[in-house]
């Protein structure tokens, strides 16, 4: 079963955050996880969640995509967004 990372940021130091930008993308390389969202405009249809910014990657499992989470990668894509951004991140599996 395919798992996704889905992740609400909003973000406070865009000079900053494109350094998280930056290694968080070599850890999704590293990953070979798939982008199906990153950025892009949102229109919220209904509810008060009011998103800046979306981010959406697919794993085909649950264990890689924590796999890529608990990575040595992705540690220091979360050390260069400290005081970057506020994130949200929730893992969900599904089809």
């Amino acid at each position: 079963m395919s798992a996704y990372i889905i992740v609400d940021v909003t973000v406070t130091n865009e000079e900053q955050y494109a350094d998280y930008r930056k290694w968080s993308t070599l850890a999704i390389q590293a990953h070979e996880a798939e982008v199906l969202v990153r950025g892009g405009r949102i229109e919220v249809l209904e509810g008060a969640w009011q998103p800046t910014r979306i981010v959406v990657l697919k794993f085909p499992t649950a264990d890689q995509a924590r796999a890529f989470y608990d990575s040595q990668e992705y540690r220091r894509a979360r050390t260069a967004r400290e005081n970057a951004a506020d994130m949200r991140m929730v893992l969900v599996e599904g089809v």
